[in-house]
């Protein structure tokens, strides 16, 4: 859910119908029935709209699930509005498809040998939006807005551990220096958090509303969780956008969203992962076609480690052999993603171990039984939020039948799933956008305390790799001991993760350039095909 979990960390909630618990079996049983093996053939999606090179001007619309009236523009907030922000703004670095850190507003980087000291060198040249020049004293003044407890940014979380809001400071106009209090190796990645963007000094009381950055584009409307406009930025350092502008609206209801598709009111429907059917009707559309964002989702079954039903390892490791993660992804997402045996990281993550757990319904049982049960039923929790949970509560149920397990699914409303069951419930399910830098994805996700440890997990032997990951310098042993987490958080039980699904994009045939991976979204290429 990120969703972004975007969503989930945002607390951004959309409206959507609720399945009445009377009618899911009948649901279930039509949707096993329709998506077992051999079933319905996979979307034939295609990537980047027309395909042809976007041509210079115009303007495109996207469509976007409305926020909190709270929504804002500082990026640094839990409510940040997300799609505006990679086009207002910069951050120090970023990351590439790959999951290599390369350079932003920092022109290069250097740590010192014991991984404690860091040494940003800006960009000479940049600009504001309102003309002034970006100095090093700006980026002091993002961390410590950032790590400030009345932001109360998602990222201070991530960063606290190591940094202070006066650990960074300003050589000189063009150089930073952040010091640590206690090492870590891969802290630069940590700064490609859509958290990190670059606001100038001094703006933490007007930067929700100016959204004055240094990107590719400056702000010319915004109303929180309503439309809004931004026009080309002609002083942007970088390559300079195709589009004149973008407009956004804010349409709450995701079938209303594909019905503007389809009508031609739209250009891109953003944060919506279009399910199996609906990717057929926009694909049957003579005007709109869909984009496969490949591995973008990252779909969750957390175990609440704390809770009776999963305090005893043996009954977290029986679940997760007593699925078989190919037939979950099949009948889930109709095959289109990865699967992944409960490893957390994607397998396009630099630092990603080829492990994980197999179905084994024999080994279930006796693990099982070893825990004090001859079989087990569960409440599994979901909810329309996002198209795929259902389906994957659904799929799961179905897999684990011989198992030993029974698996009741429940759903909840759409507009409190993520606050009334998300890490209250012992079984749910719930997803994430993948793109996070490792370091992040485990400490934030699987640390013990991390707010946003969703499976409750905590091991201190866990947490103990990690800190040893982060005191590395050496990049292959530092990786080595990243993969040893990973390997341990598989063979603990902390965690199931059956698949990374593709995520299907609707968008019109007249877009061009459109690229998308992790959090970053291409706003220079994209435009409309000449």
């Amino acid at each position: 859910m990120e969703h972004l979990n975007t969503a989930a960390e945002k607390g951004i909630f959309s409206r959507r119908s609720v399945l009445a618990a009377s009618g899911l079996a009948v649901v279930s049983a039509a949707f096993l029935t329709a998506c077992g093996p051999g079933g319905s053939a996979l979307p034939q999606a295609s990537s980047g709209g027309s395909g042809a090179l976007a041509k210079a001007g115009g303007t495109l619309r996207i469509a976007r699930p409305p926020a909190s009236q709270a929504e804002t523009l500082d990026p640094a907030s839990s409510l940040s509005a997300y799609e505006y922000l990679g086009a207002l703004y910069n951050r120090l670095v970023r990351l590439d498809e790959k999951g290599v850190v390369q350079p932003d507003l920092a022109e290069s980087w250097e740590t010192s040998k014991d991984a404690l000291t860091w040494t940003f060198h800006l960009r000479k040249g940049v600009q504001w939006h309102d003309g002034k020049p970006l100095t090093a004293t700006d980026v002091v003044y993002t961390f410590a807005h950032m790590l400030d407890p009345e932001t109360k940014s998602p990222q201070a979380g991530v960063l606290s551990p190591f940094i202070t809001a006066k650990s960074a400071t300003a050589k000189d106009a063009q150089t930073v220096v952040v010091a640590l209090t206690s090492p870590n190796a891969e802290f630069a990645s940590l700064m490609t958090g859509y958290n990190c963007y670059v606001i100038p000094a001094g703006s933490a009381a007007t930067i929700g509303s100016t959204g004055i950055g240094t990107g590719p584009f400056k702000l010319a409307s915004f109303t929180p969780a309503g439309p809004g406009k931004i026009v080309r930025n002609d002083g942007y350092f970088g390559d300079k956008p195709k589009l004149d502008t973008i407009e956004f609206s804010s349409i709450p209801d995701t079938q209303a969203r594909v019905n503007a598709l389809l009508a031609g009111q739209i250009d891109l429907i953003s944060q919506t992962n279009l399910d199996y059917a609906t990717s057929q009707t926009v694909l049957a559309s003579s005007i709109a076609t869909v984009s496969n964002v490949k591995n973008a989702q990252w779909y969750t079954v957390p175990m609440l480690n704390t809770s009776p039903e999963f305090k005893d390892r043996n009954v977290r490791l029986a679940l997760a052999h007593a699925y078989n993660p190919k037939d979950v992804m099949q009948l889930a997402v109709h095959g289109n993603g990865t699967v992944a045996r409960n490893n957390p990281v994607p397998p396009t993550e630099a630092y990603y171990l080829d492990y994980g757990l197999d179905y084994d319904p024999d080994l279930s049982k006796s693990l099982l039984k070893k825990a004090g049960h001859d079989s087990l039923s569960l409440d599994i929790w979901t909810s329309t939020y996002d198209s795929v949970l259902t389906p994957l509560a659904l799929a799961m149920k179905g897999s684990v039948a011989g198992s030993g397990f029974n698996l009741n699914v429940k759903t909840s409303a759409a507009d409190s799933y993520y606050t009334d069951v998300w890490m209250k419930k012992p079984l749910m399910t719930s997803y994430w956008y993948t793109g996070r830098p490792i370091d992040q994805l485990l400490n934030q996700i699987f640390r013990s305390g991390s707010s946003y440890n969703e499976n409750a997990y905590a091991n201190p032997a866990f947490d103990k790799i990690l800190d040893q990951a982060r005191a590395t310098v050496d990049d292959a042993k530092r990786k080595t001991l990243y993969q040893d987490a990973q390997k341990f958080l598989i063979d603990d039980g902390g965690s199931l993760t059956p698949f990374f699904a593709d995520r299907l994009v609707g968008l019109s045939k007249k877009v061009a350039g459109y690229k998308e991976y992790g959090f970053e979204f291409d706003y220079i290429n994209i435009g409309l095909a000449g």
